[in-house]
């Protein structure tokens, strides 16, 4: 059994960026992206920080906007007009979930397509359903460069993708399902719909769980060498210590030992996720400067 370290990968892409950003800055062109933030969610804002600890480690620009809890439908896009003509900034993110008042589809059709590197906007959604060159949203996109570079590559393979949310399960599946390498995958959706779910998960040469509830997946339902992408993170207390930790979506310890290789939670697709986003960033700076 492996533990797939995303930490390893996550660090390796990032070395790989310092140097094309190297080469980019010699250019007189330096990377630039720009979260956006609205309200004071602690989680986000850690997240963010993350994301700011990489991008200086390589060498980019970020830069937190951060808005008011009440903006308005017309303030927040009228300021994502502002990102969009902005030249310093070659991509844009939107931090989820937006307060309740403000239209979603809305607010992330606002950015530009060519700085959408997180692959809200609906016109790289369509393009990525259509197999065409655009920007992969992070965290599926994570997912995809988890296996790649472990050597588990999903061609040819059954992926049972468990979750069908519109930031992993859907676009996963657009990507794994495509005729193109790292791809070409045979891939099962399952979700609260789902009759005899374990039926299916124990199908899957890899399973990708997505769903956001703590240890959903239990050892019955692996297969024996399957690889396991456990997308997950949950914050459950530990009755132990009364201490709140971080858990995956996969029941790790149970199913750790059944499994060819699978990855923790933290320390799994965290790391690679904030990867991409700066690999995106950095494919969007060339874009825009040939």
């Amino acid at each position: 059994m492996e533990i797939i370290d995303g930490r390893k990968i996550a660090a390796e892409i990032r070395e790989e960026l310092k140097q094309e950003i190297s080469k980019l800055k010699e250019k007189g062109v330096t990377p630039g992206l720009a979260a956006i933030l609205v309200g004071e969610n602690a989680a986000s804002l850690s997240y963010l920080r993350s994301i700011a600890r990489g991008c200086e480690k390589v060498g980019m620009l970020m830069e937190t906007v951060k808005l008011p809890e009440d903006i308005t439908q017309e303030q927040i896009e009228s300021k994502i007009g502002e990102l969009n003509q902005n030249p310093k900034f070659h991509g844009i993110i939107l931090q989820l979930p937006l307060p309740k008042h403000l239209d979603t589809l809305k607010v992330e059709s606002a950015i530009l397509p060519d700085k959408d590197i997180d692959g809200t906007n609906p016109v790289n959604t369509g393009k990525l359903l259509l197999g065409e060159e655009t920007f992969f949203p992070s965290t599926p996109y994570g997912v995809k460069e988890l296996l790649f570079r472990s050597g588990y590559s999903p061609e040819g393979k059954h992926v049972v993708i468990c979750g069908r949310s519109n930031i992993v399960g859907k676009p996963l599946m657009g990507m794994l399902v495509q005729k193109q390498k790292g791809a070409n995958a045979t891939v099962t959706i399952c979700h609260t719909g789902t009759k005899d779910f374990a039926s299916i998960t124990r199908q899957a040469d890899i399973l990708v769980a997505a769903m956001g509830r703590a240890k959903t997946i239990t050892a019955n339902m692996v297969k024996g060498g399957a690889i396991v992408i456990d997308v997950g993170v949950n914050q459950i207390e530990d009755p132990a210590t009364g201490k709140f930790k971080l858990t995956g979506d996969v029941d790790f310890e149970a199913v750790k030992d059944k499994v060819g290789a699978i990855t923790p939670v933290p320390g799994g697709t965290g790391p690679v996720t904030s990867a991409m986003l700066m690999t995106n960033t950095v494919k969007s700076a060339k874009r825009y400067n040939k």
